[in-house]
């Protein structure tokens, strides 16, 4: 008999009289929630507007929800469309089923609709919120507890999973916690973002890359200890051959992108500097540039961009703090 486990709910779903409450899907809003929240808060210390994160994510939440749900069914779809199984199963998210790499690539998509619409550069909306998907992502790995799934193999640890009904019919028992240790996983990851912003001033996209750089090294070895069925290729499972494919691919951007366009962006929305030139503030000044906070946090609800000002960083002159004011002329031309 375990002295210590983590006990699973005894259901996933509680009911306000008729309506149900799904710890799955509840986990997922409280996420994009958390990554609207913060990625407003670091667009704001970027230079943009309050709101236009929330406005776009109307875009890219819908996109990652299909995504991440096609994804999983084309990986998975001996789940739904092999013999004695119900295709319409394909259609419960509810249950569970979505994978990152889907819902990341087809959000991006949804992104870059609503960023176009606003003229917004797609790179610097990413690496606002490129923190925020990641304590998304740990928020909403939770909802694998709910539904008792996603677990490791069979362990006495101290803190093992005690799962008391599995929907593929294993064995009830003490498991890894797999869906733990990739949110305490993203949890770090949203961090390093953060911190590596901040000491680096990351632009043109590289701090989403990071992101996706040191989530797939986390997943790779998480995903290695998961027991459920999966796909497998050269004794891999297909998660960790994406992951790896995926890494050197964040990679490979950062190198390139730090060499080819050094520094932070001086302008992410022209919007925020014509409404900053109506008001008179569009000039600043290189000590309010030199004060602003550099942690992309937005702390006082300004930080660095509000001032109009950017890099100093980059001898190639193309994020310089001119920029800012032919940004502003430009907006009140347009």
């Amino acid at each position: 008999m375990e002295l210590a486990y983590i006990p699973s709910p005894s259901r996933g779903v509680l009911y306000l009289g008729p309506i149900p409450l799904r710890g799955y899907a509840f986990c997922i809003i409280i996420g994009v929630f958390v990554a609207v929240w913060l990625g407003n808060r670091r667009w704001i210390a970027r230079g943009g507007l309050s709101g236009t994160v929330a406005d776009i994510a109307v875009w890219a939440v819908p996109f990652g929800l299909v995504g991440g749900r096609l994804y999983h069914v084309i990986t998975d779809y001996e789940l739904y469309f092999s013999k004695g199984r119900d295709w319409v199963d394909a259609f419960k998210v509810w249950e569970g089923g979505l994978g990152i790499w889907g819902a990341v690539a087809l959000g991006a998509v949804g992104a870059w609709i609503g960023a176009r619409r606003r003229g917004i550069p797609l790179p610097a909306y990413a690496d606002a919120v490129a923190p925020g998907i990641a304590f998304a992502q740990a928020i909403g790995r939770w909802g694998n507890w709910f539904n008792q799934e996603l677990y490791g193999r069979e362990t006495h640890v101290p803190w093992a999973l005690h799962i008391t009904s599995s929907a593929d019919g294993r064995i009830p028992g003490y498991y890894h916690p797999t869906f733990l240790y990739e949110s305490l996983w993203c949890v770090g990851v949203g961090f390093l973002v953060i911190w590596a912003d901040r000491r680096f001033r990351l632009g043109h996209g590289r701090a989403f890359a990071l992101y996706v750089a040191a989530y797939c090294v986390g997943r790779g070895w998480i995903e290695y200890m998961r027991v459920d069925d999966a796909h497998h290729i050269l004794g891999l499972r297909l998660n960790d051959w994406t992951a790896l494919i995926v890494f050197l691919l964040a990679v490979t951007y950062i190198v390139v992108s730090a060499r080819r366009r050094p520094g932070r962006e001086a302008v992410v929305e022209p919007a925020a500097v014509a409404a900053r030139a109506e008001a008179g503030e569009g000039e600043g000044t290189d000590a309010e540039a030199q004060d602003a906070p550099q942690d992309g946090t937005a702390e006082h609800g300004t930080a660095e961009g509000a001032s109009g000002t950017a890099d100093r960083d980059g001898p190639s002159g193309g994020d310089r703090p001119d920029a800012v004011k032919d940004g502003a002329e430009s907006a009140k031309k347009s």
